[in-house]
């Protein structure tokens, strides 16, 4: 481990309590008076200048089967929670809503990220004019499904282009969903290309949120923390996602220390909340525990320094998108990796095979190349990798939810 890495991961992590990080952090501030003592005990960060105070910990419920494990994190103290249209078909915001409809509305946040149907996940342009109407569409889809009148937070996903996010009829459609009351704060999701995607949009005005990947294995480091600086500056909440850079470093371990990769990540005070694909009660409540002391110990910054050393390339892919050109069936390659990182990494195939399906991946993939014209910089066996997560396409979605 060379100097330079060392410091990259110890810079500004030793000393910090969880409830001193910045101003507007706040340590047991009760959503309402309705919330639960777990509730007021979880440390939180306001979310730029939505002035949600969200705890650090918040779920992302593509995992969950049913209602009850959604109740049990509210019950837990986490306040926000993240859903797709996309997840099941939108079987996910039903769950989502089924679970949290017996709370006060106002001691619970919910998002969702809506696709339009113009969005091309390979290039991150628009593939035809932007239907708004249709937009608008699922939106009221998703206010159904949830059972709401209003949805906290819609977030525009697999942002990576800054032409996209600053396209004029998406930015008036974004605006007209908040001044319908339908919508009270809008936001972008972004895999790739996120310096520039995340600066666009905050030089937009109109995105309070920006949900992206963020973990102690990401790449640029400095231009994207200034990006993020930038962002937070302009008044946006940032929320960080894929935050254990795949919890493994191969699909048969060994493991990546949770504990210390979610550490780092809330290190940088401009990191409001992390969305986790919690999906069993343990890791719930070892995250809960984690979020109350974030200073590092020497051994959890030497652990990150061996996942980094690792000389496999794991299961994080870093979304860069170069090998997209190079494939000639066209395959949404980042997307396909995400889909393999949820299932080897994160042992999450609901979400996995939502992931795959969201590609547009065949069943019998690479089937017509003899070779594979896809050189990863990154080191990934992109063919192996994608004939193996194929087979997670012919499973019942039914067996999926035992």
């Amino acid at each position: 481990m060379n100097n330079n890495r060392r410091e990259f991961l110890k810079k500004g992590l030793l000393g910090v309590s969880a409830a001193a990080l910045i101003p507007g952090v706040t340590k047991g501030s009760p959503v309402t008076a309705a919330a639960t003592a777990s509730q007021a005990d979880l440390p939180a960060r306001v979310l730029g200048r939505t002035g949600i105070k969200a705890p650090l910990i918040s779920l992302g419920a593509g995992g969950a089967i049913t209602p009850g494990f959604v109740k049990g994190a509210y019950n837990a103290g986490i306040k926000l929670f993240f859903s797709a249209t996309y997840y099941g078909e939108g079987n996910n915001e039903i769950i989502v809503g089924e679970a949290l409809k017996d709370f006060p509305r106002d001691s619970f946040v919910v998002a969702t990220a809506a696709p339009c149907n113009e969005h091309d996940n390979r290039t991150g342009l628009l593939s035809d004019k932007f239907n708004a109407r249709a937009y608008l569409e699922k939106a009221e889809g998703s206010l159904r499904r949830f059972g709401l009148e209003q949805i906290d937070i819609i977030l525009f996903p697999f942002a990576s282009k800054k032409e996209t996010v600053c396209n004029e009829e998406i930015l008036r459609t974004m605006e007209q969903l908040k001044e319908s009351g339908k919508v009270r704060f809008t936001g972008i999701a972004s895999h790739g290309g996120i310096e520039e995607t995340l600066i666009a949009a905050a030089s937009t005005g109109i995105y309070d949120v920006a949900m992206i990947s963020y973990n102690f294995k990401s790449q640029n480091k400095e231009a994207l923390d200034d990006a993020i600086a930038k962002a937070v500056a302009s008044g946006m909440g940032i929320v960080a996602m894929k935050t254990t850079a795949g919890a493994f470093r191969n699909k048969s371990g060994p493991g990546i220390n949770s504990d210390a990769a979610l550490k780092w990540v809330l290190q940088n005070a401009n990191i409001s909340t992390i969305v986790s694909g919690m999906t069993t009660v343990e890791q719930m409540q070892k995250n809960l525990a984690m979020i109350k002391n974030l200073k590092m110990t020497e051994e959890e910054i030497a652990d990150l320094e061996n996942a980094l050393a690792f000389s496999e390339t794991g299961l994080y892919c870093q979304q860069c998108g170069e090998c997209l050109p190079r494939c000639p069936a066209r395959l949404d390659i980042p997307t396909i990796m995400r889909g393999y990182m949820y299932a080897y990494g994160y042992r999450n195939l609901l979400q996995a095979r939502n992931t795959l399906e969201a590609s547009g991946l065949p069943s019998v993939p690479c089937a017509d190349c003899e070779s594979c014209s896809v050189k990863c910089s990154s080191g990934f066996d992109v063919r192996g990798k994608i004939q193996d997560i194929a087979r997670l396409t012919k499973v019942p979605e039914e067996f999926l939810l035992t």
